[in-house]
């Protein structure tokens, strides 16, 4: 055990930071943050860790200086903690790098890329991994349900990593995943998002192909065959072996008729059965990506098959947060018109002819900057009702195409809408990557209520 240092982490209530704060923790280091938005499930989860989160970027939570700076990628020149770091010379360093020189050296990194279902795809492959008794270390974006925390490090060489293509911090522009270094790789689709970062799918992809280049040859890639911008990123030059999903050459799930189960095949040849409950392509594909990563680590398909009919889901993926009255309250982190529209199809798949009310916040970057403007409204038509958050500060408008969307620019006045809306075997869908105004907590208090 190295000397036990005091790391201040700012935006420490981010998903990546937060869990990066755990495993600083856990390496024996008093760890300590601030962050402007402090909600759960990081905020429970840092006072859980005994992790002291101060609210806002106030120059005393650096007094007396800790032994070294954790600067997220959220945080830019102009606020006063970053510009005081710089001012006194206090050491810093961003999260990827540090995570690079500390946790990752002689493990074998498995990591997750792509634009959807890293997070979901990152914990089902750590479950995987842990139920066949190889102890994983893992960072995670997220809280999976069976483990109950978003990172942990163990003694195992194994260590599963979700691997983002935002940018690393304000001094280093490159994507995140540059710094991860894996062995295996699950590239599981590729789109334009980070309209804040990049100006095109193009750079996302020249990132992409920074992180496919040090891929070492005794690795594996596993991507999704049926995504053109993934074959065009391999096409300007691959050294490592691959494995593509979602085509019958490839990784591929086919229905066992009469049964719930589904056979998952390599090519043409079988090699498992998958009792899967997740409802969704989109997690059937995340499911199948995440089977082929521990194949390459050495974990039997049959074994990952059992272990996933006992995965349990993973906070903010369409997790029900409660159910008042025949009312079904559920709470996604979709920011993207790809995913709202696989989340409201996975919802319809699980709940049938009950009607879906789906709320959302445009909360993303991307989101703020109106890039999906005109493609949020057609994402939404699966919906039976819609309603929007859009803040006064919002600069563009919701365009509604003829869908039957209700706006509003108060959370509370949104409430009071959706509870005269609502009836007895809905489900309520509530989509945002922020903590929304606690909108789904302050929705089922009132159910309880009347």
């Amino acid at each position: 055990m190295k000397t036990a240092l005091h790391l201040h982490i700012l935006g420490i209530c981010g998903t990546f930071m937060g869990s990066l704060a755990v495993i600083a923790k856990q390496l024996g280091h008093h760890v300590t943050g601030s962050d402007a938005n402090v909600y759960p499930p990081m905020s429970t989860q840092l006072e859980a860790q005994g992790i002291t989160c101060l609210s806002g970027y106030q120059v005393e939570h650096l007094q007396p200086a800790p032994d070294l700076v954790i600067i997220g990628n959220a945080l830019s020149r102009g606020n006063p903690a970053v510009e005081y770091v710089l001012d006194q010379g206090l050491p810093y360093v961003s999260g990827p790098e540090w995570l690079r020189e500390h946790v990752l050296p002689s493990r074998w990194v498995l990591a997750v890329a792509g634009t959807h279902g890293k997070t979901t795809t990152a914990s089902l492959l750590a479950w995987i991994l842990d139920y066949a008794k190889l102890d994983p270390g893992f960072l995670i974006g997220g809280v999976a349900q069976n483990f109950g925390i978003s990172a942990r490090l163990t003694d195992s060489p194994f260590f599963v990593i979700e691997a983002d293509e935002y940018d690393t911090a304000f001094f280093d522009k490159r994507s995140k995943f540059v710094h991860y270094r894996p062995r295996t790789l699950i590239l599981n689709n590729l789109e334009y998002d980070h309209a804040d970062i990049f100006p095109d799918l193009a750079a996302i992809q020249r990132q992409c192909h920074h992180l496919i280049r040090i891929v070492p040859q005794q690795g594996l890639i596993i991507h999704n065959a049926e995504q053109a911008a993934l074959d065009e990123v391999l096409a300007q030059g691959c050294w490592t072996p691959t494995e593509g999903f979602g085509t019958a050459q490839g990784w591929h799930a086919q229905a066992t008729e009469g049964a719930e189960n589904v056979d998952i095949c390599l090519g043409e040849h079988w090699q498992g059965s998958l009792a899967w409950k997740m409802p969704g392509e989109h997690n059937r594909s995340n499911a199948i990506a995440a089977i082929a990563a521990a194949r390459h680590a050495g974990v039997p398909v049959p074994i990952a098959c059992e272990a996933l009919s006992h995965f349990q889901g993973v906070k903010r993926r369409l997790e029900l947060r409660g159910d008042i009255k025949g009312i079904k309250v559920y709470d996604d982190f979709a920011h993207h018109p790809t995913a709202i529209i696989e989340t409201i199809k996975a919802l319809r798949q699980k709940g049938g002819q009950q009607r879906i009310l789906a709320v959302l916040e445009p909360r993303s970057n991307t989101m703020k900057l109106g890039v999906h403007q005109h493609t949020l409204a057609p994402a939404l038509q699966g919906a039976d009702a819609v309603f929007v958050y859009q803040p006064t500060e919002q600069d563009w408008t919701f365009s509604t195409q003829g869908l039957a969307a209700q706006i509003f620019q108060d959370t509370e006045d949104l409430l009071q809408a959706l509870l005269k809306e609502v009836r007895s075997g809905d489900q309520v869908l509530i989509m945002s990557n922020g903590g929304f105004a606690d909108l789904h907590q302050r929705l089922l208090d009132t159910l309880k209520r009347h």
